[in-house]
């Protein structure tokens, strides 16, 4: 049996993640990314592309965090991601590279930095390695209902309920 350890713990929940969103950001047309429900409460939520660029932003964001480096992209508004990301392609790769560099951050974990504190990501104050790494699956399920929600409201069956 391999030897368990933190980065594969929290790398499996990364990879969960992954799984399921780059899926249904890859099954939703491309023509369908700047939907956003409009009946009931909706006003002013983020589209399915705005979703998809919510969730990469933030990834880049804790794991830059994580690594204790300067975040490699713009963060934009509502932490969005920048506005040049306005189609499905470059939104996909920029998700993918999101992912990327969260399992770079989950594998720099070890028992010994696991609970030293970096600076948070989200205003002052630090935050330990083990709870900014669960983030990645926390956040990105959070939105990733969200964007189902999206799909299925325009006939896309997300590929996680195909199987």
């Amino acid at each position: 049996m391999p030897e368990a350890t933190l980065a594969k713990a929290y790398g499996g929940d990364v990879s969960s993640a992954e799984k399921e969103i780059v899926s249904l950001a890859e099954a939703m047309p491309a023509d369908k990314y700047n939907f956003a429900p409009t009946g009931g409460e909706f006003t002013g939520v983020r589209t399915f592309a705005l979703q998809m660029r919510h969730i990469a932003a933030v990834n880049y964001e804790v794991a830059a965090a994580i690594l204790g480096e300067k975040n490699p992209v713009e963060m934009g508004k509502s932490e969005n991601g920048a506005d040049s990301l306005d189609h499905k392609d470059a939104i996909v790769k920029y998700l993918k590279d999101s992912f990327a560099y969260a399992h770079k951050a989950i594998a720099s974990i070890t028992e010994k930095n696991v609970l030293g504190e970096v600076q948070s990501p989200f205003g002052d104050g630090n935050a330990t390695r083990a709870s900014l790494a669960t983030i990645f699956a926390w956040h990105s399920f959070d939105h990733y209902g969200q964007a189902v929600v999206y799909a299925r409201m325009n006939g896309v069956v997300p590929p996680a309920s195909r199987r």
